[in-house]
């Protein structure tokens, strides 16, 4: 694996200064949830070791966990060829949806196996 040092968090593809960071179960692989960052959540995170991110409807920086005690304990941070997606490997404690569920992808549309 390619290390790719960011020496600076505008070296990353940012659509309106944020960029997608997908958050995956370290152990099982599952994808959590998705959320943005912001230079900012990305320094905190970075500095804590728990996801921090940026919401858009509030125009704020959240934790992951700050009210619900469910926080995500990063063991990695991946960024993608083009730069402009993260995927962040965590350890999960509780929840990672706010509706309780331990994923946000919970919702299914249509699954092929079942035609």
């Amino acid at each position: 694996m390619i290390k790719y040092i960011v020496e600076n968090f505008y070296d990353l593809k940012l659509q309106d200064g944020l960029i997608p960071a997908i958050i995956q179960d370290h152990a099982s692989g599952e994808v959590l949830m998705m959320a943005y960052m912001n230079e900012e959540s990305f320094k905190k995170t970075l500095e804590t070791g728990k996801t921090w991110f940026y919401s858009r409807s509030r125009n704020e920086l959240w934790n992951k966990g700050g009210t619900s005690g469910h926080f995500q304990f990063v063991k990695n941070i991946k960024i993608d060829c083009d730069r402009d997606t993260l995927l962040i490997q965590v350890e999960q404690i509780g929840a990672a949806c706010h509706t309780g569920n331990r994923t946000c992808f919970y919702s299914e549309i249509y699954n092929f196996d079942e035609k």
